[in-house]
Parts: C-alpha cells; structure tokens; sequence
C-alpha cells in the first residue's frame, strides 16, 4: 500500500515566505533611532549621522543578507513540485532565522565593538546559513531530475548556501582574536562565490 503524504498549497508557502521576509526586512529600519525635533535642533546634523554609523552599518549588512536568502529561496523553490511535511518544517525554522535577524542585529549594533554581540550576531547567520543549506539539500534531493533539477544545479546551490557558513563561522572564530578582520571577512563570501558560480556555470 502506498503510504498517504500530505502536500501544502505551494502558492500559499511562498507567499508566506514573501511576507516574512518583507517584515524582517522592514523590522530593520525600527531599529535606528530617530531624533526629535528637540535634538535636532540642539545637535550638529553631521554629528547625529556620526553617531548612528554603527545602526547603518547593521541595517545594510542584515538588509543585504536578508535579501541575499530570500534571493536563494526563490531561486530553490522555482524547482519544487509540492510542498510535503518535511520541507514545510525546515521551510519554517529557516523563517524563525530570518526573522530574528533584526534582534541580534539590534544587539550587535547596541555593542558595535563587543565581541559577544558580534559572534550572537554570527551565530544567527550561521544557523540562518545551515537551515537555508538543508533546503536546498532536500528540495534537489526530492527534485532531481524533476521540474529542470539537476545534481549539477543542486551541488551549485549547496555550495553557496555553504560558502556562507563558513565565512560567517570564519568570521565568529576570528572575532576572539582578530576583532576587525572578523568584521570585514565576510566579504570573502561574494570573492569565493564568484569563482563558485564560474565553475559550476562551465558544467551547466
């Protein structure tokens, strides 16, 4: 006997997805502070704008990262057939990561120059990193050779969802010792993803 599998909606998925990502995307501007008119006016301009240098920095960094994974799930989700319990889930630990980044965003820029805030800061990503790679891993497992699935295609897109991880591993790891590499390191995800994409573009 067939063993019964319950699908979901696919339009409804990703159009859930969609709106989370939005608000996580949204929930990041909340976090830098606003000044009344009261400090406007008592406060050099260039000096307010100083100030919040680090809330900036905080807010483009998540910003670019959030938009980068929702990217990569529309990407993926362009090969999915139906939607089953399992993906569903790890669909749905991927999107509690998205949209706790505006939190440990919060805290890495409330200590711009701590070491703890930087690796919780790290952590997310890492773990945002990882649920992102078990996706694509399930999703090119249960397509392959469905709905234009290929293990070229698959391995492509493993490889990038790990070249996240590591770097932002990477990144946690070196924070301990060398603080200001740690926060610039994470440009090495967009040099190795480059080499990446020529590589596996040759093989398409």
């Amino acid at each position: 006997m067939k063993k019964f599998s319950f699908t979901y909606d696919k339009n409804r998925v990703t159009s859930f997805c969609d709106a989370v990502f939005s608000i996580a995307m949204t929930l990041l501007i909340l976090e830098i502070d606003v000044p009344n008119s009261e400090t406007l006016a008592a406060t050099n301009f260039s000096s307010i704008l100083t100030n919040r240098i680090p809330s900036f920095i905080g807010f483009f960094v998540s910003f670019m990262v959030i938009a980068i994974y929702w990217i990569s799930h529309l990407r993926i989700f362009k090969y999915v057939g139906d939607v089953d319990e399992k993906l569903i889930w790890i669909n749905i630990f991927l999107l509690l990561f998205v949209i706790f980044l505006p939190f440990t965003t919060a805290m890495y820029v409330g200590d711009f120059y701590g070491t703890a805030s930087f690796i919780f800061y790290c952590f997310n990503l890492i773990l945002l990193g990882l649920l992102n790679f078990l996706l694509i891993r399930y999703i090119s497992q249960k397509e392959l050779n469905k709905n234009g699935m290929t293990r070229t295609i698959g391995n492509w897109l493993k490889f990038r969802s790990l070249n996240a991880v590591i770097i932002w591993s990477l990144a946690a790891l070196l924070a301990l010792f060398l603080p200001w590499i740690s926060r610039i390191i994470f440009i090495l995800i967009f040099v190795f993803q480059a080499f990446g994409d020529k590589f596996y573009k040759k093989r398409l």
